[in-house]
This record gives C-alpha cells, structure tokens and sequence, in this order.
C-alpha cells in the first residue's frame, strides 16, 4: 500500500462505537482519521482543505448526513463522500447521488467496499 497517512479520512457518526470501530479499522488499515460526533462538530470543526475524504452516517438525531452533505456542496466542497446506512432505500439512494455522494453503503458495513472507496479518493 502506498503511504497515506499524509492525508486525513473524516468519519462522522453519533454512534460511539461504529465511530470508533470505523477509526480503528482505517487507523489499521494506514490512514489518518478524524472522527467527529455529529455534523454540527464536523461543520465547527474540521479543516475541509485537509480532508481526502469523508465518510457519513445518515442516521443522526440533529442533522442527517444528506443535510450534512447539501451544506458541504453549498459551501463548494467536492470531497468525495460515502454515506453509510441501515437502510438504503431507493429514494435515498437517488438523493445522495444527486448531492454528488460516491457511495452509499450499507451498514454492516463490507470493510473492503469502504477501504476501496478511501482508497480511490486518493487518486
């Protein structure tokens, strides 16, 4: 594997521990991960310029992960973006692709489908 850790994976998710699983399956897996409690830390927080790449959950009790990824787009963030889901209907599936998301994935989630999508993003 190529090094990656100069770059930074943000992973939002109000479930502690899919947060922490997911930081510790990409922090093995060699790359840099901040990991943020909600959107709102996210937005309050992170360093866009910084990132390679974010991966979302859409579930969260103040702000979904679409609403998160609607305000990136209106901000200008092109990051590439996966949302992960327990329930990916059509519908959802549909509104994610026109807010420019990657990948939508399905929780529990295939380990290698997202190490392959953070992995693309650093092309």
């Amino acid at each position: 594997m190529h090094d990656v850790s100069h770059r930074l994976v943000a992973v939002v998710d109000d479930d502690d521990a899919v947060r922490e699983s997911l930081q510790f399956l990409l922090e093995t897996a060699g790359f840099s991960v901040a990991a943020y409690n909600s959107a709102a830390q996210f937005l309050n927080e992170a360093a866009l310029g910084e990132l390679t790449c974010l991966v979302v959950d859409q579930h969260m009790p103040e702000q979904t992960g679409l609403q998160l990824v609607s305000s990136l787009r209106r901000q200008g963030a092109k990051l590439p973006i996966a949302l992960i889901t327990g329930s990916p209907s059509p519908d959802l599936v549909r509104l994610a692709r026109q807010l420019g998301v990657a990948q939508v994935l399905e929780k529990p989630l295939d380990d290698d489908l997202l190490l392959d999508f953070i992995s693309d993003s650093y092309v």
